[in-house]
C-alpha cells in the first residue's frame, strides 16, 4: 500500500473514532436521564432528567474532542 494511502486510512479511523466518541456520549448521557425520568421516578419528573444529562452528555462529548484533540495533534 502507497504510504500517501496509509495516511490517509489512518486519518479516516481518526476521525471516525472521534466521531463514534461524540455520538456515544450525547447518547449514553439521554440514555440514562431517559431510565431515570421513566424507570426511576415512574415518568413523575419527564422531561427534566433527559434534558439535564442530554446536556452532561454534549459537555462529556466535548471533553472527549477536547482530550482526542490535544493527544492526537490533529
Amino acid at each position: 500500500m502507497p504510504e500517501n494511502r496509509k495516511e490517509i486510512m489512518k486519518l479516516l479511523a481518526d476521525f471516525g473514532t472521534i466521531g463514534m466518541a461524540v455520538a456515544f456520549s450525547i447518547f449514553i448521557g439521554v440514555g440514562i436521564g431517559y431510565f431515570l425520568d421513566n424507570k426511576v421516578f415512574g415518568g413523575r419528573t419527564r422531561p427534566w432528567f433527559t434534558l439535564i444529562f442530554l446536556g452532561v452528555g454534549v459537555a462529556a462529548a466535548f471533553k472527549n474532542l477536547y482530550m482526542m484533540t490535544k493527544r492526537k495533534d490533529l
